[in-house]
């Protein structure tokens, strides 16, 4: 039986987040002095006292998120053992870490340049994102093609739950002709912007550049990315893929369906929260999962 291990993207913080694991663990106080170094400011204040307000802000969000996932994983020593790893979103970046390919420095300097990047796109283009739940893909697909405006779909997260994402108008628009086609719900996020769509170019090209920079190894088990929902172990895919993907739909319902295609049977999410548990049984109820 494969074991899958997947980590999550942004909006599985909550204020106390690592503490835990700093308290019971040399190796987490370590790493977690390390990201503060790295850094220059000390994300653990914030992740062990701050406010959820505080931790909202993209550039805290995202490498707190990735640190307790990573340290996670790192803490586990040799229980962690994956056949293969995936990440939603920011997620990519901490599998990618824990999976070897990428260095824990290298993997949080390049999350923090990544997020600090989103944050000043999203100030370049105010956007939003909505989800939209009891829809075929194609149908939504093709109601996003049929708007005079930015709208895309940016994440295909489970069988009949695809989150869209554009312009404040384009949203709109979208949410009033997918709700009159039959959603049973079409919702705004309280999201800062139009994460995976081309409203994302400008933060896409900053990071692009970083990541043609960032020694990037073999992981030592295939990466299903977030791109084209496919496993990956060549360094030169694998950089392509991550500076695409930050403009590119993130293929989650098309990646869980590929582990279990490749003999998954076991998935467990490794960082803060359960979401990625709850996506994966609705598209195979009879997955196991589990967190670390």
């Amino acid at each position: 039986m494969k074991r899958a291990y997947l980590f999550p993207g942004q909006g599985a913080q909550y204020p106390g987040m690592g503490k835990d694991l700093f308290d019971q663990s040399e190796k987490a106080r370590e790493l977690f002095r390390r990201a503060d170094q790295i850094l220059e400011f000390s994300i653990t204040d914030i992740m062990f006292e701050g406010s959820e307000e505080d931790l909202k802000q993209t550039r805290v969000t995202q490498p707190a998120i990735f640190l307790h996932s990573v340290i996670l994983a790192e803490i586990a020593g040799e229980s962690f053992h994956p056949d293969m790893v995936a990440g939603h979103s920011l997620g990519e970046f901490s599998a990618l870490t824990a999976a070897g390919a990428l260095s824990f420095e290298d993997g949080l300097s390049l999350v923090f340049k990544r997020a600090t990047a989103m944050q000043a796109a999203c100030e370049l283009n105010p956007s939003t994102m909505a989800a939209i739940i009891g829809l075929e893909n194609e149908l939504v697909e093709e109601i996003c093609e049929s708007i005079d405006e930015v709208v895309v779909p940016a994440n295909y997260n489970t069988v009949g739950q695809i989150v869209i994402s554009g312009s404040h108008a384009g949203i709109d628009r979208a949410i009033e002709m997918l709700l009159e086609k039959g959603a049973r719900r079409a919702l705004k996020l309280p999201v800062g912007g139009a994460f995976h769509s081309p409203l994302m170019e400008p933060a896409r090209e900053k990071l692009a550049a970083a990541i043609s920079n960032a020694p990037i190894a073999p992981p030592r088990c295939p990466i299903y990315q977030n791109v084209d929902a496919l496993p990956h172990t060549d360094p030169g895919k694998i950089r392509e893929n991550l500076m695409a993907q930050l403009t590119s739909p993130v293929k989650w319902t098309q990646t869980v369906q590929n582990m279990l295609r490749d003999g998954a049977r076991e998935f467990i999410e490794v960082g803060p929260g359960k979401v990625l548990q709850g996506l994966v049984k609705k598209v195979d109820r009879e997955a196991q999962v589990g967190s670390l």
